[in-house]
């Protein structure tokens, strides 16, 4: 915010009771009119509404706009190409090279727009484990985004850990600083940029606060894979016997709906890592889609938008009575909301669990060919996991329409991983075979036809044959081989008709299913044409058919 009449702010007084003794300075930042840090949630409510950033609805959650981008921008993304990145980094459409002297450039060109302006900090950390937690600093010029970032990460415990606080990461938000892409080399006036060798993330031109958390899954993406972690953008749940299970998919596949299962306590919904020792969540909040959340087949989730100190994203509301509409897409397809892991009533305290019995990857066929359920080897995993198929849905990426869209996305997350795909895929596929994990696909997408034609699968029954599969009923029931994937597919389930786990049986013909599916699986061998070199022929083999 630039304070011009330097107007006294309602939590002006606190602004540095909780300061770090490692200050702004150490990031070149001087001049600035008031640093704002570690303020708790109340003060930081007190903040956005002086500020007019958001509005307080009904139950206490607070509403904020984020204005042109309402999703992720993904072609506006940068990593800085200099000595220590030039051989680590996998360079090409999400992990654009980006000069040191642009760098230094622009970041030069926002130190001077901040000053005299107000700033928010929140120091904390990215990841649960202990052993792997990375003290991350997060600088804001929304007092909204100092609050989600409270949601999302760890907090130091105690003003003398606040005080002690150093950084190994420091990210930058300030979304009213726009580039200039004749001068800086981006591609529009919007960008997002890290450099590895400075630990620092710059992100201008964005309000959407998922840039701030993908950005920090990024640099995570980058490091823990140097020490041996697996980072994953997969949720992860518990059963009650302690068994872990891992949900990879893309946005609006049904990780945080899926995992977020009244019989499973919760270990987080979408950031992962694991270690030699088990899984940890590298956030303590959540952030879920809540365009059209139902009360009745996601009752906790629905519960938390309408808790004090969730963060609700381009979500409808009336301005007179203050009730949120979670039906009403008018700003986005995208609605968000974001609130503390606690909020989920049987999460895992510390955010942490063993090493996974099952991992499910999550796809959302649009064509409405793939099977609702099928158990992979582990070079089908891997497979899988290369490819990373689903259907983009509406309004998570910019200029993304309502429509989804088919895509291969590696490690069902490219636009946030850093390394070459086989990097990550290697490092799965010796941990599952260590640990013997067993390997699920579940389609969450379509049947009886594609997008359009068709409707998309009940979640009571892929609910029922998640639970059939994470408590080893689907072990031990019937299994024929598919014809184009060669992957097994159970012929019962308990609780779910038999019919739906055959769904070429929901067309209208069972030839116009089979030619879908083999145009499907022309699509899956051209993808991986680009992996194959890299690949050993165990999982070359894995994949479909022609």
């Amino acid at each position: 915010m630039n304070n011009i009449l330097d107007i006294k702010t309602p939590a002006e007084d606190q602004a540095a009771v909780l300061k770090s003794d490692y200050g702004l300075k150490n990031h070149g930042l001087t001049g600035l009119r008031k640093v704002y840090w570690n303020l708790p949630t109340e003060a930081l409510y007190e903040e956005f509404t002086f500020r007019r950033e958001g509005r307080i609805t009904h139950m206490g959650p607070v509403v904020a706009m984020t204005g042109k981008h309402t999703a992720r921008s993904a072609n506006d993304k940068f990593v800085v190409k200099e000595a220590t990145t030039e051989d680590k980094v996998w360079w090409g459409e999400y992990n654009r090279p980006f000069s040191q002297e642009k760098f230094n450039d622009l970041f030069n060109r926002l130190q001077g727009y901040l000053q005299g302006r107000d700033v928010f900090v929140q120091d904390c950390f990215a990841g649960s484990d202990p052993n792997y937690a990375m003290p991350i600093r997060i600088i804001t010029e929304h007092a909204w985004h100092s609050h989600f970032v409270r949601n999302m990460f760890a907090l130091p415990k105690g003003s003398d850990a606040l005080l002690r606080h150093i950084p190994d990461f420091t990210i930058i938000a300030v979304p009213s600083f726009k580039s200039f892409p004749q001068i800086d080399g981006t591609v529009s006036s919007t960008f997002i940029v890290l450099d590895f060798d400075a630990k620092m993330c710059i992100i201008g031109n964005s309000a959407y606060a998922g840039e701030i958390k993908k950005s920090a899954f990024t640099i995570l993406n980058y490091l823990l894979p140097l020490q041996g972690v697996m980072p994953m953008h997969c949720s992860a749940n518990m059963g009650k016997d302690g068994d872990t299970a891992l949900f990879f998919g893309l946005s609006g596949t049904g990780k945080t709906t899926l995992s977020a299962d009244p019989g499973r306590s919760l270990i987080g919904d979408d950031e992962h890592g694991w270690t030699d020792e088990g899984i940890f969540n590298f956030e303590a909040g959540c952030y879920a889609k809540v365009i059209r959340l139902s009360e009745k087949a996601e009752p906790q989730i629905y519960a938390c938008t309408r808790k004090f100190g969730t963060v609700l994203e381009n979500v409808a509301y009336d301005p007179v009575t203050r009730m949120i509409d979670l039906d009403d897409e008018s700003f986005t397809e995208n609605t968000r909301a974001s609130y503390p892991l606690e909020y989920i009533e049987n999460s895992v305290p510390d955010k942490m669990g063993g090493h996974p019995k099952n991992i499910i990857l999550l796809t959302c066929d649009a064509s409405g060919v793939m099977p609702p359920i099928a158990k992979l080897t582990p070079d089908q995993a891997m497979y899988q996991f290369i490819s990373g198929y689903t259907a983009k849905i509406g309004g998570t990426e910019v200029d993304l329409g309502k429509e989804p869209e088919i895509t291969f996305s590696s490690c069902f997350g490219a636009p946030f991983m850093v390394h070459h795909p086989y990097h990550y895929a290697d490092l799965l596929k010796r941990k599952i075979l260590k640990q013997g994990s067993n390997c699920w696909l579940v389609n969450t997408g379509w049947v009886g036809g594609k997008y359009g034609v068709g409707k998309r699968i009940s979640i009571k029954y892929t609910r029922a044959l998640l639970n059939a599969a994470l408590d080893g009923r689907l072990l031990d029931v019937e299994y024929q081989t598919d014809p184009v994937f060669g992957f097994s597919v159970p012929k019962s389930c308990p609780d779910v008709p038999d019919h739906v786990l055959d769904p070429a049986s929901s067309w209208p013909s069972r030839e116009a299913y089979m030619q879908m599916y083999k145009d499907l699986a022309s699509r899956f061998i051209e993808n991986f044409k680009k992996f194959e070199s890299g690949c050993t022929p165990e999982v070359r083999d894995a994949g479909p058919k022609k």
